[in-house]
């Protein structure tokens, strides 16, 4: 006997047309909508925190409380055009920009050898621009210029990695000659952020696991080489191991205090702009230990939205990969989440007391220009990377004019009234 279905209209139906409408889960928009959505709220909360943070060390250094909020919002400006046409450009720009955005990257971190070069808290990574007075750090290009790189060298040698020459030339090689430039002007803390670039490229790539095991090791001994032939370092690793008496007013004075402004917040913090710890107590409020401010003024509450935020963008960039034929978009775009979620992991455990103080700024958050621009160029590169998934372009087009239709419905209706 021939059976008759029920109809599927009713909540099901309903559910799956509204689900539709937003985007669902098997979208082809939904990776595209979700990092840019992430990045828009991320962008604006890093600018009411450099607001909220900085206006006390601003009056100090400049007389009026606006200037940092001021000159990041400037480079938030600077940045937004970058993001919008990198997110436009199509994916062959990109491959074929990865030789000669490499040679001018380069050729911007060998500025630090020239006069131009500028030391702060004892890293000289930073350049002068003549006849503006200001600086940018020549290492955040090198990032973004390692990701495009990566990915089209690891794309085009990809049956071969198998094979470790295949691997090293030229690959492994030039992120250690990258590498070597960082780490001249001793900022460590860039390079191991790039160290975890150039492993995320490898990983999405498929390089073995044990060729993993033995550049993760010969990493491993490099870093502590470095660390036990510096003595800033040196006295930084002991105070967060807590080996021998730590001086609260030098080595341990910002951990602690950044804990003193995560642990005053509480669960809904003590109101935005109420920090005291931005009252010169925590050095770089604003850039590197941000975190611990958003957890003073915001509470529990405010930390658990970023730490949400990243896990989003994760997602999106996790289907970026996933679902993305290409292999240079799959490697480009693991290179950057590692890149983006590795200086997030490692900015909030310095500033919690789980990692040693490392000078990483939070990605999006924390003050500074070269590294809000570049950021988000790359996070545009991967909404580029999102627009081409199969069927996402169709999707986007099909969305932009039913939009253009009820427009001009609205705009009708406007003039008969």
């Amino acid at each position: 006997m021939a059976t008759i279905e029920a109809p599927t209209r009713g909540r099901t139906s309903t559910a799956e047309r509204v689900t539709d409408r937003l985007g669902g889960w098997s979208s082809p928009v939904t990776s595209y909508y979700l990092i840019a959505g992430v990045t828009t709220l991320l962008l604006l909360l890093g600018l009411v925190m450099v607001l909220s943070s900085s206006t006390i060390s601003s009056i100090r250094q400049t007389g009026s409380p606006y200037a940092v909020f001021l000159e990041q919002a400037q480079f938030a400006l600077i940045g937004l055009p970058i993001m919008l046409v990198a997110a436009r450009l199509p994916v062959r720009f990109y491959r074929r920009a990865a030789w000669p955005g490499l040679i001018m990257a380069f050729g911007l971190q060998l500025l630090i050898f020239t006069p131009l070069a500028v030391g702060k808290n004892g890293n000289k990574s930073w350049v002068a621009i003549p006849g503006l007075g200001q600086t940018f750090q020549p290492s955040e290009f090198v990032k973004v210029a390692l990701v495009v790189w990566l990915a089209a060298v690891l794309a085009a040698k990809r049956p071969l990695l198998n094979d470790p020459r295949h691997v090293l030339v030229p690959g492994v090689l030039v992120a250690v000659a990258a590498l070597g430039l960082v780490l001249y002007g001793r900022d460590l803390g860039s390079v191991l952020i790039m160290i975890a670039l150039v492993a995320g490229a490898l990983y999405v790539a498929g390089v073995p696991m044990w060729m993993f095991s033995i550049a993760g090791g010969a990493a491993a001994l490099g870093v502590g080489i470095l660390t036990v032939t510096s003595a800033n370092r040196m006295a930084r690793l002991l105070a967060f191991l807590r080996i021998g008496e730590v001086d609260t007013q030098a080595e341990g004075f910002q951990t602690l205090h950044g804990l003193w402004g995560l642990g005053t917040g509480g669960i809904s913090g003590v109101g935005l702009g109420a920090s005291r710890e931005k009252w010169l107590y925590l050095p770089e409020a604003h850039n590197d230990f941000i975190f611990a401010i958003i957890g003073e003024e915001l509470g529990l509450l405010g930390t658990l939205l970023v730490l949400i935020l990243f896990a989003a963008l994760a997602v999106g960039l996790t289907r970026v990969i996933a679902r993305h034929p290409d292999p240079f978009v799959k490697i480009a775009t693991g290179a950057a989440a590692a890149w983006i979620l590795t200086q997030s992991l490692v900015n909030i455990g310095v500033v919690i007391g789980v990692l040693p103080v490392i000078g990483v700024p939070l990605p999006l958050l924390s003050a500074g220009g070269s590294a809000l621009i570049t950021t988000m160029a790359v996070l545009g590169m991967v909404l580029a990377f999102a627009r081409d998934e199969p069927g996402a372009a169709d999707a986007l087009g099909a969305r932009r004019g039913s939009l253009r239709r009820s427009l001009s419905v609205v705009a009708r209706r406007g003039r008969r009234g």
